[in-house]
């Protein structure tokens, strides 16, 4: 990427939230992306001693919010709290003006993520959650591959999108897996994995899934929350979509897997899911011939991506890669599917 086509100039960051995505993926794609982390603030001091030797953010490191809203150097605030605390982070940067990318799921509850997208309707800043499988070259291939037709008209989707995570994980070393607690987290596996499947079979097609119901288990781990699932769903035009996610798969095996199924072929992406960079597609024509897809850009992150498209948005007012319309329309679905569930009852 040519730093010089920076609009402006290098945009400057605020996280809100320095744990294992911020601190591997978020604040390294920003960088990457050729901006700058100018804050970032975290209530837990093992976090600010990370942020400070890692970044050593000229804005500061901080224990609350308030320096970062009232920065005039920190222009856009990613925000990677615990998911109950995405509604009070956002409805204070919106108040004060300042673009936001917020990690997915928007909230813990429904209602929480209602509350924010009045929020933002109100403020009319940009605002984005952090699908960042919307920004893998691998996808965007695929669905440019759809829309030419390739493998004729789409009729479903099939996902696997599968990991480790028991109660005491934990990367930082904080100790605290609070995607454990229903609490903090508003869900398990569903509530955390799905949101990525849901929104890229709207960016892959160009239409939401209108129709959803869901499947839990608490099969594996020991926790309160869901460490896996089954979805099934629908779009407006009759795309089935199908989605596995878990907690409860473990690492080594083969756990991210993306299908799409025409009338003529099937695309088949491995390993393109999740935060790494890479992966594979291959072409399989009506006469089972198979062929691979090459895509570039496939040594760049999509965090990287995000943040670059984040960054445009801001910068020339171009949002329309980012609706918190759209997102929160993924938020009433998961609601949906866990109310649909008898064992969640």
């Amino acid at each position: 990427m040519d730093r010089s086509q920076h609009r402006g100039g290098p945009l400057g960051w605020g996280i809100v939230g320095f744990g294992w995505v911020a601190r591997d993926h978020a604040a390294p794609a920003m960088v990457a992306a050729g901006h700058v982390v100018r804050a970032v603030c975290d209530p837990m001091p093992a976090a600010r001693l990370s942020a400070r030797n890692r970044l050593d953010p000229a804005g500061g490191v901080h224990e609350t919010l308030t320096p970062l809203l009232t920065d005039p150097g920190v222009e856009a605030i990613y925000v990677a709290t615990p998911n109950h605390l995405h509604r009070d982070a956002v409805q204070a940067i919106a108040a004060a003006g300042k673009p936001i990318l917020c990690e997915k799921p928007m909230a813990a509850s429904l209602d929480d993520a209602e509350a924010m997208a009045a929020t933002v309707g109100r403020s009319r800043i940009i605002y984005g959650t952090a699908f960042d499988q919307r920004h893998h070259p691998a996808h965007a291939v695929m669905r440019d591959a759809l829309g030419d037709g390739l493998i004729g008209t789409p009729t479903a989707i099939r996902i696997v999108y599968a990991c480790w995570l028991d109660a005491g994980w934990s990367i930082t070393g904080e100790g605290d897996n609070w995607r454990a607690d229903p609490s903090r987290a508003g869900g398990g596996a569903l509530m955390d994995l799905a949101p990525h499947g849901l929104d890229l079979v709207e960016f892959l097609l160009g239409e939401p899934v209108e129709e959803i119901a869901a499947l839990t288990q608490r099969r594996v781990q020991s926790y309160a929350v869901d460490d896996g699932a089954l979805i099934i769903g629908r779009t407006v035009s009759g795309v089935l979509a199908q989605l596995h996610v878990a907690y409860n798969c473990p690492d080594a095996l083969p756990r991210r897997r993306l299908e799409v199924l025409g009338g003529t072929g099937q695309l088949l992406a491995d390993n393109t899911m999740g935060q790494d960079a890479g992966g594979s597609i291959t072409w399989i024509n009506a006469a089972g011939v198979a062929r691979a897809l090459n895509f570039e850009g496939a040594a760049e992150s999509p965090f990287t991506r995000q943040m670059s498209a984040f960054a445009h948005a801001v910068r020339t007012g171009d949002s329309a890669g980012f609706n918190v319309a759209r997102d929160l329309h993924t938020m009433r679905l998961l609601h949906r599917a866990y109310a649909g569930d008898p064992s969640c009852r």
